[in-house]
């Protein structure tokens, strides 16, 4: 009896594991539910550099912009139009089961976007000046009033009247004259970020004929209300390189200042206080700025100091000096001073010294404050100082993952600061910060339309140990409630490129996630500034493979921890993050049931050994220069498509735009047509490319959406939730 009672005991508890072993694995969806995917033909184009040969199948996606702007299609152009078109019908095939879903969570996320709203209103040279968006409307209309919001209304732009009849539309560098009488602005209408600079008549609402093409859309007024400052950018690269004055009125234009190393990114502005036409020169390590007064729009322009192969620097002006925001001699910024007839750097003295533990990332200046935004540990912070009075403090928000930062402030003599603060639970907020008397004013706060109850969600901050010691911050969100016992799926999302810190802001969209039962995670990890600006160099140019082991230690340790598993953990980034996520696909596909890799930057050997291609020479200091040995074995390790191998990987959505300035649609495209050749699962490999739009997607206010609806749809198809 007692063998007997054994033998039923252990089959009781096969039968639990196998039930719970049941219950953790992964959806049964696989390719071969479905029609066959498109397979793209090879024709092998031997790439050879530093004596090694690199063989492309898939080279002969590339497609230059004449191809695709062509009235007529070259064989070669519709080849690749007939691939791209292939892949998004069979995505629309695989995901035409949630159709109803996606249709569902686009109402969902539409529906919490209060749709008649309007910003809080900033003043400037007598005006308040707002942005509104009306019911059904795609795009803002952007309006003032003179000296009184009580004042009539006049509609400076409306976005929506200038992109009908567009598949896109983009409006930006929306810039005032002086005398509040004219208004540049700029549009897109190919989502390849070459925005052409118009003129329209404030007293009239007439157009100006004037039009200047091929540019980067911002710009200065001279105080003379007829000189308009611009950059313009090269045809082929895309690279802003020239500075140029348009007289209004005329056909003249007359270059200011011409750029010729092709590292640096050039743009023009106008200082705070309005005295200063700015020219801004920045490269990855290198910053340098050229001053023109701004009575004086025709002289030459004088330099601020300088140029320096490592040193960058920011500068604001101030009555008659100079703040600088500058790395020189300090990793983490400090700020210094200079008089503004001596503002080579041998007159400079310092203000605010440099500390190790803390970023300083932007300052604002006023008549008696001097604000300053910092970064510590992985968390914003604003430090307010009496200038006159010597004194200082810090605003405090209570909440252990958050994001607060410098808002909108253009007029000098004021106590009043304008900062905006969000965190994974509490919806974006607009304060009025008055320094003096050490209170805050809640202007605005994003309505989440249905409501929305911070207190229903948990927020924390979570620091884990990367294989080599360091720490690295995780910040999560999820519904009150949710069981962490592994059970639950995990979107992991990050950047971890070019300094840039992911910020733990709220997000309505992705409510709809929350709502389902996901935990949303964000990977602090290096290559962004979160804890400072060693954590971007740790993750970049030779230190850059820490970006990809720093989130697979986050994404092992999170199941570890019970948050998620290894069949419910999916990954998510763009761009470079989009890299990151073809990184770790390769390194361990293991760890996760689902990847969407937006606009990814895969190929990035042969991206960054072709200097025609946008942006390219921009970024030698960021990944290296592949035309050197060192750099371009070290990038070859990691580069996504180059790694490729055949072994199994997660189920993939990759989407992409054909006009995409930033990475190419061909890198994603090549991407999924050599794992497809590749990779030994059947798992779905889905490839989405908006023939109409570049790199940051749909234009207008709702229909990007639609987009997100799709990624969503996408996870939930694979966790078996329908609704």
């Amino acid at each position: 009896m007692k063998a007997i009672h054994i033998i039923l005991i252990a089959i009781i508890v096969a039968t639990l594991n196998a039930a719970c072993s049941q219950s953790m694995k992964k959806q049964n969806i696989n390719a071969s539910q479905f029609p066959e995917p498109p397979v793209a033909e090879k024709i092998d184009s031997v790439l050879t550099i530093h004596d090694h040969n690199r063989v492309d199948p898939y080279f002969w996606m590339r497609l230059s912009d004449e191809q695709k702007s062509a009235e007529v299609l070259d064989e070669q152009t519709q080849k690749v139009y007939d691939y791209l078109n292939a892949e998004n019908k069979y995505t629309e095939t695989v995901m035409q089961q949630t159709e109803d879903l996606q249709n569902k969570l686009y109402e969902e996320i539409v529906g919490r976007i209060k749709q008649t709203d309007e910003t809080v209103p900033y003043f400037k040279n007598g005006y308040w000046y707002y942005v509104r968006y009306e019911e059904g409307m795609e795009y803002p209309i952007y309006c003032r009033k003179k000296k009184s919001l009580e004042n009539n209304e006049e509609i400076l732009l409306n976005a929506n009247e200038m992109a009908e009849g567009r598949n896109y539309y983009h409006a930006t560098g929306l810039n005032v004259s002086p005398d509040n009488k004219i208004l540049a602005f700029a549009e897109d209408t190919l989502s390849r970020r070459m925005y052409t600079i118009r003129f329209k008549n404030l007293e009239t609402g007439e157009l100006f004929p004037d039009k200047i093409n091929n540019t980067t859309g911002g710009g200065a007024w001279a105080n003379d209300n007829l000189n308009y400052f611009f950059t313009s950018k090269d045809r082929v690269t895309l690279l802003s390189n020239k500075i140029w004055r348009h007289k209004l009125g005329t056909k003249n234009k007359t270059l200011v200042y011409e750029e010729t190393d092709p590292s640096f990114y050039i743009g023009v502005y106008k200082s705070k206080s309005d005295k200063y036409i700015i020219i801004w020169n920045g490269s990855t390590l290198s910053s340098d700025y050229q001053l023109i007064d701004a009575d004086n729009p025709t002289q030459v322009a004088k330099n601020f100091t300088p140029r320096e192969e490592v040193h960058e620097y920011n500068i604001l002006h101030y009555e008659d000096k100079f703040y600088i925001l500058t790395n020189w001699n300090a990793q983490n910024f400090r700020i210094m001073e200079t008089p503004e007839n001596a503002t080579s750097k041998e007159n400079w003295k310092e203000v605010i010294s440099h500390r190790d533990d803390v970023l300083i990332s932007d300052i604002e200046i006023f008549k008696d404050y001097l604000v300053v935004n910092e970064r510590k540990n992985a968390l914003t912070h604003l430090r307010i100082i009496n200038q006159h009075q010597n004194e200082e403090h810090y605003l405090d928000f209570g909440e252990p993952a958050y994001v607060a930062n410098i808002s909108t402030n253009p007029e000098f003599d004021t106590n009043i600061l304008r900062f905006t603060y969000s965190s994974l639970t509490t919806p974006s907020s607009v304060y009025d910060y008055n320094m003096d008397e050490r209170s805050r004013t809640l202007m605005k706060q994003q309505e989440v339309v249905g409501g929305h109850n911070p207190a229903g969600y948990v927020t924390e901050r979570l620091y884990i140990d990367s294989r080599d010691g360091v720490k690295i911050p995780v910040s999560l969100v999820y519904k009150k409630g949710t069981k962490l016992n592994g059970q639950a799926p995990l979107l992991l999302y990050a950047y971890g490129s070019y300094g840039n810190s992911i910020d733990p802001h709220f997000s309505s969209t992705r409510l709809s996630l929350l709502d389902r039962g996901f935990v949303y995670a964000i990977a602090h990890i290096r290559g962004g500034q979160e804890m400072g600006r060693a954590w971007y160099d740790d993750g970049k140019m030779f230190n850059k493979t820490n970006t990809f082991t720093d989130y697979i230690d986050c994404a092992s340790e999170l199941i570890n921890m019970n948050y998620t598993s290894a069949e419910k953990l999916y990954g998510m980034g763009g761009s470079a993050g989009g890299l990151l996520m073809g990184a770790v696909v390769n390194m361990a596909p293991e760890l996760f049931n689902g990847i969407i890799a937006a606009v990814p930057f895969v190929d990035v050997v042969s991206t960054m050994l072709d200097e025609t291609i946008p942006l390219t020479t921009n970024e030698f200091d960021e990944w290296g220069n592949p035309k050197n040995s060192d750099s371009y074995f070290y990038m070859l390790s990691y580069s996504p498509y180059d790694q490729v191998s055949k072994q199994e990987y997660p189920h993939m959505l990759v989407t992409t735009g054909l006009f995409d300035s930033q990475v190419q649609y061909w890198e994603p495209a090549k991407w999924v047509a050599k794992l497809r050749d590749m990779k030994t699962d059947n798992n779905l490999l889905l490839l989405k490319t908006n023939m109409d739009a570049g790199h940051g997607g749909a234009s207008g206010r709702f229909e990007r959406y639609r987009e997100i609806a799709l990624e969503y749809a996408f996870m939930l198809m694979l966790e078996d939730i329908k609704e």
